[in-house]
């Protein structure tokens, strides 16, 4: 059966978590990323995880929301003040959150509940919902994802948006390494469902080149951090499925971390992937092929069109529509790399944007290549001379 992909417009970028929108379908689906790029989306996925949270309430809680009967099992959970800028967590186990907001997992375990907390500015909107930063009443601040239950369109729509959402969640529960964002939680209130998220301050990587001319050592200190998150993931044999500028947040110490995990999928001997999703620019050739499947080097390509698209700040195949695009990666035919990028960049991107995925280098291999490890040399010669 063919892929579905969908067309959007673009809209503006998101400062902490990457822009999506619902439009009319038509034969191909696809969401569209930060703000002057293009429109390429990602399609919804249609798998859950089982969730594996660090509490047995997490856990409880996460179950609950894949029961498929959160719409009544959520309703007590939460009450408001009169403040309607203050939401009031009364089931306390729901919302964890790093003590002195340090979101260094080895210090996971040190979490506090949070008993209430407000809303803040309007950061934008991102996928399914609004986003708003947050502040507990201890001075800790987040992100909040507030997604309206009963409007997300047509009731098909509606059960894609949700299962995609869950699915999501029930991911990021597991998940615990540095280079990717911190799920703290999840509430809701009537019809409306807050997700709280690890606030990443500097946005995403797609507005800071948008902002800042990027030199070779910021990406190759960015790239060895992506790598590293997705070392942690396929050794868990989870595919992201969407890596790209737009989806990797920027904290403001200079870490980044991979976010937007609404179309991941874990893969194993029973469970193969063959669907076309994702987003169209930087989708590898098996990906828009429906006779292939694909696996972890599918993220590889990914990121090889993520190294090229912080040294050029444009998107690949620039000068192409999504459509011509697609029809190019179809054959196998990776975006130009333009002459003036360091020898090291051209090759690492190369490397990555391999037509044949088996000739692809594994993350943890390219976290051995030169242009990762230039800024550690770099550093190196330094001590040395």
């Amino acid at each position: 059966m063919a892929a579905q992909v969908q067309l959007a417009m673009p809209v503006a970028a998101v400062p902490h978590l990457p822009a999506e929108e619902t439009t009319p379908s038509v034969d191909v689906e696809i969401a569209s990323p930060d703000q002057q790029q293009p429109a390429a989306a990602a399609a919804p996925s249609m798998a859950v995880f089982p969730p594996a949270a660090d509490d047995d309430d997490e856990e409880e809680a996460v179950a609950v929301l894949l029961s498929g009967e959160f719409f009544t099992c959520w309703s007590s959970l939460s009450e408001s003040t009169d403040d309607e800028t203050t939401r009031r967590t009364t089931t306390e186990s729901m919302f964890y959150i790093p003590m002195n907001g340090n979101n260094d997992v080895g210090r996971r375990r040190r979490r506090r509940k949070v008993r209430s907390w407000s809303r803040g500015s309007f950061l934008g909107r991102g996928s399914f919902g609004m986003v708003f930063e947050g502040i507990t009443n201890e001075g800790v601040f987040f992100a909040v994802k507030e997604v309206y239950l009963d409007d997300q369109g047509r009731y098909d729509d509606a059960q894609q948006c949700i299962f995609q959402l869950q699915q999501e969640i029930a991911l990021l529960s597991r998940l615990q390494h540095n280079n990717i964002v911190q799920y703290y939680g999840t509430d809701k209130e009537d019809s409306k469902l807050y997700v709280f998220l690890e606030l990443m301050s500097q946005g995403s990587l797609a507005s800071l080149y948008q902002k800042y001319r990027l030199r070779n050592s910021h990406v190759s200190r960015y790239t060895k951090q992506i790598l590293n998150g997705l070392i942690y993931l396929h050794d868990r044999n989870i595919v992201h499925r969407d890596v790209k500028c737009g989806n990797t947040l920027v904290h403001r110490n200079g870490s980044v971390k991979l976010a937007d995990f609404g179309i991941a999928k874990e893969i194993n001997k029973f469970s193969v992937l063959k669907s076309c999703e994702g987003s169209v620019y930087w989708m590898a050739p098996e990906v828009v092929n429906p006779k292939r499947t694909y696996g972890t080097a599918a993220d590889i390509w990914s990121l090889g069109c993520t190294v090229l698209e912080m040294l050029t700040r444009q998107l690949p195949y620039p000068n192409l529509e999504w459509a011509q695009a697609l029809f190019k990666i179809g054959r196998g035919e990776p975006p130009a790399i333009p002459k003036y990028l360091s020898k090291e960049a051209r090759d690492f991107i190369s490397q990555c944007l391999r037509p044949n995925p088996d000739d692809r280098p594994s993350a943890s291999k390219l976290l051995d290549h030169p242009f990762v490890n230039r800024s550690v040399r770099s550093i190196m010669s330094v001590m040395t001379s």
